[in-house]
């Protein structure tokens, strides 16, 4: 039994390069959760978590702002931590499932949305829960690999030595940057789709927009190979974001996507409908990938029920133990799973990786994959690599699109359950109230 001593949090500010658009609205910053456990034999466990108001409830987004959204998810991880301090525990999943409810409800009463969106709270959650891991592995004096329960598994059973890094196209990028992306390694390509051209919900307009911003994307990508897709032409990761009306719509897109030759190269399409459509897509023609929707094993069993065939799992989105959770079910059902991204820190990418890199590829690719577009986002990027608990190491950095991961990668976590000096100077700062 592990018994919290102290429990400290901190927020960082980082601002991105450029407005950065999802959901039809954009960010200007994310801020940087931090979280130090303290056992009571003097361990120390440091998590860390990005918040993102606009993906976890755009609804919250809209109705408060950037600036006081994040603040009403600062508040949900302290409400969270002030209880912690003399609370016991015996691994990560039994403190996230003591946590998890008691976070919801006071989400629900602060912010005043009866249906908040689970995911609000788990991404709350995400900075209290790789400390907690952190405890615990300082505890057992164990590895990742060794610390996931025996259920769990048979969902981590690769080691992949390699691991693709996924890109955002967002909906600004230019072409000049599409190409740079593109020479630079680069051969699974997440689209962002749904946009909101003239601001007005138009859905219409949204699809005109996204047809239009396939095909120029597909012309370009049209002119390179690469070694790491079955069928050795780029691939396509489309996410909607849960922008689309319904099946018709989205079928008219992919028939747009068939009639420029694009519809073979789209191995997954994440989210096309809001959270609250449930429709049969089994007869969709791509690959249909789940991920706001799936809060909890519930969600996801629903999800592959209606022909979901792949699962996105974010350990920096909704906690590594939720998603190993998820990871069990999918595999037991025989459904994917991949590790997507939340503009990670360097330090969080890491964490998804110990996740990413013990999962079978994706149908149509050669390797293990998972997505990371903070290099691309983040104005202090360099600086947040400085940060790194193990700084400098070679599986940090993308070598022409390519993790490449050594032993040294698995033999410390990549560094992902360490305790960094910079984040634990800030939570000297940090208080709790």
């Amino acid at each position: 039994m592990i018994r919290i001593a102290k429990a400290k949090h901190a927020v960082q500010n980082e601002p991105l390069l450029s407005p950065f658009g999802f959901k039809g609205a954009y960010l200007s910053e994310l801020w940087q959760s931090v979280t130090q456990l303290t056992g009571e034999d003097g361990s120390v466990g440091i998590g860390v978590g990005v918040q993102s108001v606009l993906w976890s409830d755009a609804r919250v987004f809209v109705r408060y702002g950037e600036v006081a959204g994040n603040e009403l998810m600062a508040n949900m991880t302290r409400s969270a931590l002030a209880g912690l301090e003399r609370a016991e525990f015996e691994t990560p999943f039994e403190l996230l499932d003591r946590l998890f409810p008691e976070v919801l409800a006071y989400g629900v009463k602060s912010i005043g949305l009866p249906d908040l969106r689970s995911t609000f709270a788990l991404n709350s959650l995400v900075t209290v829960d790789h400390a907690a891991w952190g405890l615990y592995a300082k505890n057992k004096g164990l590895r990742f690999g060794d610390l996931v329960p025996e259920a769990y598994r048979s969902a981590l059973s690769n080691k992949q030595t390699r691991l693709g890094s996924i890109p955002l196209i967002p909906y600004g990028m230019s072409e000049d940057d599409i190409v740079q992306v593109l020479n630079d390694g680069y051969f699974l390509l997440k689209i962002k789709v749904g946009a909101d051209p003239d601001q007005d919900g138009s859905q219409s307009k949204m699809l005109d927009w996204d047809c239009r911003r396939l095909s120029q994307i597909h012309e370009i990508a049209s002119r390179y190979e690469t070694a790491h897709t079955v069928n050795g032409k780029i691939a396509y990761y489309l996410d909607a974001n849960g922008r689309y009306d319904g099946k018709d719509r989205l079928l008219r897109l992919l028939e747009h996507a068939d009639k420029i030759g694009a519809l073979e190269r789209i191995v997954l399409f994440e989210e096309p409908f809001p959270e609250e459509v449930k429709t049969d897509v089994s007869d969709v023609p791509v690959r249909l990938a789940a991920d706001e929707s799936v809060h909890d094993t519930h969600d996801a069993l629903e999800r592959i029920e209606l022909g979901y065939g792949a699962l996105a799992l974010k350990p920096v989105a909704k906690t590594m133990s939720m998603s190993l959770k998820v990871a069990r079910l999918a595999r037991d059902k025989g459904i994917p799973c991949f590790c997507a991204d939340l503009t990670a820190n360097p330090v969080l990418v890491d964490w998804n990786k110990n996740l990413a890199a013990r999962l079978d590829p994706i149908p149509g690719l050669k390797v293990g994959v998972i997505e990371t577009n903070g290099h691309q986002n983040y104005r202090n990027w360099d600086r947040m690599k400085s940060w790194h608990p193990r700084a400098g190491a070679d599986w940090i950095e993308a070598d022409k699109g390519i993790f490449r991961l050594n032993e040294g990668f698995y033999e410390t976590d990549g560094g992902a359950l360490e305790t960094g000096a910079h984040y634990e100077a800030l939570c000297q700062g940090g208080q709790l109230g």
